[in-house]
């Protein structure tokens, strides 16, 4: 049987590699928070508004062919 004496606690496959996996895991979490607080207050600051594209929402009826003036249109 052959001896298994070329281990090494802290190569790669050991707590060297087990603290860089979980430093990694941890940067990509506060890289995808700062980014997910950022686009979130970007958004608190300028929310949407459909009245420039589509005028006063007031005269859309539930049921009516006359909606279709009322689609997307290019705010160009």
């Amino acid at each position: 049987m052959a001896e298994n004496t070329n281990r090494s606690v802290f190569g790669l496959n050991g707590v060297t590699g087990m603290l860089i996996a979980t430093v990694l895991l941890l940067s990509i979490l506060a890289f995808l928070t700062a980014w997910g607080m950022k686009v979130q207050q970007g958004s608190a600051q300028k929310p949407y508004d459909p009245t420039p594209i589509v005028g006063s929402l007031d005269n859309v009826k539930m049921i009516s062919k006359e909606n279709a003036k009322f689609a997307f249109q290019d705010p160009k």
